[in-house]
């Protein structure tokens, strides 16, 4: 067993700063491993042992009779490190520290995450943190998020894999992914990484086998040499998708005082980036996209888009928007043109992109999409479905989840109100990603391809 595997999969937790007081951090990381609790033993550890929900509560996880595999620390930042060296002196295998006040807050804060580096050198434990939420893994129940399910929805079951510097941008997809139904696999917050990194990260991540496609909200990295190495190798694996944070001089800024990390020059992630073939959103929604794409579509093999619309606007958007990002949209050869001829009235449009019309059928959207991707003309199809046309069945959405047999990507694009938002939910649910608009579907097909690329050289 790997040592980061205990993180994820521990038969044993201990709770340090478990409170007997609700809506505090230290009662809702307890609660969430409570409410699993025939999976594991837990832990609660507090200098007040009266029990907490029923559960005897030891004074210092020194008392604990059994190994700990997982020690979650929620105090605060002075009383981490007796607690840390108590942990060290117990043999636990891997700790998370969710408390903050160390780097990211200036130079006792950076002498107080100094001490914690010490108190763990030569030793075999491993560390998440500090200044950080830690994890949640939908396979495992394992949740350490101090943010309440009831504010903060949890994924399913999925298969991407996602690490974030920023607990606060981590959040904000998970509960994006939670909205949708959009899975994952597991989900790390490592913030100030005085250990644990995002290189272990990625490093574990490309080993997992639940984990198809790593997405990776970056502040700044502190081994520099290291994190090319580790990219390189792991994006001939993988596809990584990353999201700089910090770009401006205001954001590097910002960086230091959140994570204490260095930020860097703009121009030479992005270099990197590109040199190491990581994928990389401008903004936390193409980061959202991407992952969406990677996750449920198979890589396409060149560049060839069929875009199939039932709005003629949508269509030239979208058209417009491949052009700037070289994907090329041909026309239908003759023999395609006959078959779509005969499916679309005289006054819809059989050029690319196709245009259905107003009066479109699910039937009609079936034979034109299942033609294009049997012809071989084209790589992938963007499908622009607005399901408020009044003759479109709802089972067009069995036609659109039923593409997946031709192993060619199919991205949605659709925008509308709740009835839009209560079919795409269904799309999205068997795996068909959808987005609000053609740019962002365009970007996401891009993204595809230009992964294809990298794997085809």
């Amino acid at each position: 067993m790997k040592q980061l595997d205990y993180f994820f999969n521990p038969k044993s937790v201990a709770i340090i700063g478990a409170s007997h007081t609700p809506g505090k951090l230290g009662y809702v990381v307890f609660t969430n491993f409570l409410s699993n609790i025939s999976e594991r033993m837990v832990y609660p550890i507090n200098p007040n042992t009266e029990p907490i929900l029923g559960q005897k509560v030891y004074k210092s996880i020194l008392q604990i009779p059994s190994e700990i595999d997982l020690a979650v620390i929620v105090i605060p930042a002075s009383f981490v490190p007796k607690a840390l060296s108590e942990c060290v002196k117990k043999g636990v295998k891997t700790v998370i520290i969710i408390s903050g006040g160390f780097s990211e807050t200036g130079e006792e804060g950076k002498k107080l995450e100094i001490k914690l580096k010490h108190i763990i050198k030569g030793t075999k434990v491993r560390v998440m943190g500090p200044n950080c939420l830690g994890i949640y893994d939908p396979y495992t129940n394992v949740d350490t998020l101090f943010l309440s399910r009831d504010r903060l929805g949890r994924p399913p079951q999925g298969n991407i894999g996602y690490i974030s510097q920023s607990g606060s941008v981590g959040s904000t997809i998970l509960d994006c992914l939670a909205e949708e139904q959009v899975g994952i696999s597991k989900f790390v917050s490592y913030e100030n990484g005085m250990d644990i990194n995002e290189c272990d990260l990625i490093e574990y991540l490309v080993d997992d086998k639940k984990t198809k496609v790593i997405t990776v909200f970056l502040e700044g990295v502190k081994d520099g040499k290291r994190f090319i190495h580790v990219a390189k190798k792991s994006s001939n694996k993988k596809p990584i998708i990353i999201l700089k944070g910090g770009k401006s001089e205001a954001g590097m800024k910002a960086v230091v005082s959140h994570t204490g990390s260095l930020a860097g020059s703009a121009k030479i992630y992005s270099s990197v980036f590109k040199q190491t073939n990581l994928i990389e959103a401008s903004n936390w929604v193409e980061l959202f996209d991407f992952a969406k794409a990677f996750s449920t579509q198979p890589i396409p093999k060149g560049n060839r888009i069929a875009i199939v619309t039932d709005g003629g606007g949508f269509g030239v958007l979208a058209t417009d928007e491949c052009e700037r990002h070289d994907l090329k949209t041909p026309e239908p050869s003759e023999k395609l043109k006959k078959i779509i001829r005969e499916n679309v009235p005289a006054y819809g449009s059989l050029n690319n992109p196709i245009d259905l019309t107003g009066d479109v059928t699910a039937e009609r959207y079936k034979v034109v999409l299942e033609s294009c991707l049997k012809s071989g003309e084209y790589d992938g199809i963007i499908t622009i479905t607005l399901f408020q046309v009044p003759t479109l069945e709802l089972s067009v959405t069995d036609v659109l989840i039923n593409l997946k047999t031709f192993k060619k990507p199919v991205l949605c694009c659709s925008a509308g109100g709740e009835f839009t938002k209560k079919l795409s939910r269904v799309l999205e649910k068997n795996k068909v990603p959808v987005y609000l608009t053609p740019r962002r579907a365009v970007r996401a097909m891009a993204a595809l391809v230009d992964y294809g690329k990298f794997l085809k050289r």
